[in-house]
């Protein structure tokens, strides 16, 4: 059984279209009028089918659709936006100004932290003397402690060493002990024992 037959054809020595195909008597070629292949091209539709230019077995690239100007309203397009002219005088002085202050704010800043520094410098080695003016007050106040010391001093000062102390009760005034006057002798180099 002939291919063609089965499908209901007979067209002699045509081969059965390839799935989404066309047969040889689809195909357009160069040679073909206007006429026949707006015939064709309504045949196809009428069946779904999309109509592309081939030559031999090679599909063409389909023809563009060519817009008529002639009929259709003029374009409309954006008319670009009146140039705007800004003065750069005030721009550019407006730079330099920043410019300017920048700078001498970079400067003042630096002068600050230099004078700063020096300040800072000063200070430490006034804290440094405190430091050993305070070491040398504390090694006086620990020898002024010493009890031979205090002794000697308590001796210029005409003191005497007392002897065993009385002592008043509160609660009801009652004296515990004898309280006696110290008889040691002040010292020479006193100011009591030296008149004064």
């Amino acid at each position: 059984m002939n291919v063609n037959k089965r499908d209901g054809r007979e067209a002699v020595g045509q081969r059965a279209p390839r799935s989404g195909g066309r047969t040889a008597a689809q195909r357009t070629t160069r040679g073909d009028k206007p006429a026949d292949l707006a015939g064709r091209q309504g045949e196809t539709r009428a069946r779904g089918a999309r109509e592309f230019p081939v030559q031999g077995n090679a599909a063409l690239r389909p023809a563009e659709k060519v817009a008529d100007t002639t009929a259709a309203r003029p374009r409309l397009r954006v008319a670009p936006p009146a140039p705007v002219r800004v003065p750069r005088a005030p721009f550019a002085a407006l730079i330099v100004v920043l410019v300017v202050g920048g700078v001498l704010g970079i400067l003042a800043v630096n002068t600050k932290i230099n004078e700063n520094a020096f300040k800072l410098q000063q200070l430490q080695q006034q804290q440094s003397r405190l430091d050993v003016d305070e070491q040398q007050l504390n090694k006086q106040i620990e020898e002024a402690r010493a009890p031979g010391n205090l002794t000697a001093e308590a001796r210029k000062l005409g003191l005497v060493e007392a002897g065993e102390p009385a002592y008043i009760r509160l609660p009801d005034g009652r004296m515990i002990g004898v309280p006696q006057p110290a008889d040691g002798q002040p010292a020479i180099t006193s100011q009591q024992g030296n008149g004064g």
